[in-house]
């Protein structure tokens, strides 16, 4: 299968859902992405005043997890190229009174407008998978860490442990994508390209071996919640 991942499906895609979003992502995973979060700030913890970068940040949720993290003391920009889910995480900053150590900027992850060696961490969660071309969004991400900086990926996977697999397998290609579609209600039947984009996206070593060619070092995994979703993380 060929699934289309050209940007401006996705962009059209993220933003007829972009208002259901947040409420969505909190129903489907019982809250459990809230606590994925929270765990990657503390495996990969910010450390001083370098900036930190994450792509493909939607409505930001991932780059407040960081913000809080940091204490203020290191600056945050969430990129994304869909401005509807920009938008709402620039009215969720206003409304946290957030000042401007944390920004959203528009930008591809395939060509981040930002120059070599900037970041100490660079992040994405749930995004690395909707990239059209995973590798160059992968060598954009090491690019613009710094040198001994931290790339953290967390990303949806299929856990191996049986009888929880085959329920979860059920639940995740057809449950979850017709009850997300009845209460998304968009065109693209983004629900429905969830479990299609996390089939065929590599995982596990595949995907460690893929950081390891974009430049990275030192990748390991590590599964969450009996391996719903897999933190990856690499040294530039």
């Amino acid at each position: 299968m060929n699934l289309d991942k050209t940007n401006s499906r996705v962009q059209r895609m993220f933003g007829e859902i972009a208002p259901k979003y947040d409420r969505m992502n909190h129903l489907l995973s019982l809250n459990v992405d809230r606590y994925w979060r929270w765990r990657t700030v503390r495996l990969v913890p910010p450390r001083g005043a370098a900036p930190i970068l994450d792509v493909c940040t939607g409505t930001g949720d991932l780059a407040f997890a960081f913000h809080r993290r940091s204490r203020g003391q290191a600056p945050v920009i969430g990129a994304d190229f869909c401005k509807e889910m920009l938008a709402i995480g620039e009215a969720k900053k206003q409304r946290r009174g957030i000042r401007d150590d944390l920004s959203f900027i528009a930008a591809d992850s395939q060509n981040l407008p930002f120059p070599d060696n900037q970041f100490q961490i660079v992040s994405v969660a749930f995004g690395l998978r909707n990239i059209a071309d995973t590798d160059q969004g992968l060598r954009e991400m090491a690019r613009v860490c710094q040198p001994d900086g931290q790339v953290a990926i967390l990303e949806f996977s299929m856990p191996r442990w049986q009888p929880f697999k085959g329920l979860y397998g059920w639940y995740f290609r057809h449950v979850l994508p017709r009850l997300g579609q009845l209460l998304a209600r968009n065109r693209e039947e983004a629900y429905s390209y969830l479990p299609d984009s996390v089939g065929e996206f590599p995982s596990g070593d595949a995907l460690a071996q893929r950081m390891r060619q974009a430049g990275l070092q030192h990748v390991r995994f590590q599964p969450l919640t009996l391996g719903i979703a897999t933190l990856y993380m690499g040294t530039k």
